[in-house]
């Protein structure tokens, strides 16, 4: 029997906008197994990047419950320990990047070590993290570019430097959220062939909400979010 490693049941989510009250989602259910590489499809603004936010515990749902390797990590769970998993077992790669201008690339992917272990504690780990983001890098492709800051990257770079920055901590789920939305044709073949290179050397589990066909169609199941639900693909 496969092992679920993240599962939500009856995932309900509305905002309020002047006045009106917008259903996103309606009773979502989904469960993500070890190992697998699970595509999210859907037309914008269905709901694609407010799920992937609830499942990485960035947004709580109005109603329903999401389980993170068996553990309920909604309903009654504090603050700290929501904080403490996010930090620690879920990478996130967004479509921008979110890297920060003023870092090198060795330094923007050591940051989440650095967060987590504040600054005494940092003086203690920081040469063994900084070795560990080096060898990320150099793992995929950019031991020529550790000193460059963003600005100095191509956006291929920039997002294989987001990608190693969501896997430094070791996480046991990867959420992306269109990884290869700003980038051109090429760029994005490079981005694909790497995010399955991944699954297939590391077991690196992935929920991937994408519009990039061949993406979609590499994953190992892929839903479909409509109407505020969830519907297999494929």
């Amino acid at each position: 029997m496969s092992e679920s490693i993240l599962r939500a049941s009856n995932i309900h989510k509305s905002y309020t906008l002047g006045g009106q009250t917008l259903e996103i989602l309606k009773g979502v259910e989904l469960e993500v197994e070890k190992g697998e590489i699970l595509g999210i499809v859907g037309a914008s603004g269905a709901g694609k990047s407010t799920l992937l936010h609830i499942l990485g515990l960035l947004d709580r749902p109005d109603k329903g419950t999401v389980y993170f390797g068996g553990e309920t990590v909604t309903n009654g769970m504090s603050r700290g320990r929501r904080a403490e998993i996010r930090n620690r077992e879920i990478g996130f790669v967004f479509q921008f990047y979110h890297l920060f201008p003023e870092l090198t690339a060795l330094e923007n992917v050591e940051l989440p070590q650095m967060m987590r272990s504040g600054v005494l504690g940092w003086l203690k780990i920081k040469k063994g993290c900084r070795e560990k983001a080096r060898e990320l890098l150099e793992s995929l492709h950019l031991g020529e570019r550790l000193r460059h800051r963003p600005s100095q990257l191509s956006g291929g770079e920039r997002q294989r430097v987001a990608i190693a920055r969501a896997l430094v901590t070791s996480p046991r789920v990867l959420l992306c959220d269109e990884p290869t939305g700003n980038l051109d044709e090429r760029t994005s073949a490079g981005i694909v062939e790497l995010l399955l290179e991944l699954n297939r050397e590391r077991g690196q589990s992935m929920v991937i909400v994408t519009h990039n066909d061949a993406l979609a169609l590499s994953t190992n199941r892929l839903l479909r979010l409509s109407g505020g639900t969830i519907h297999l693909e494929r």
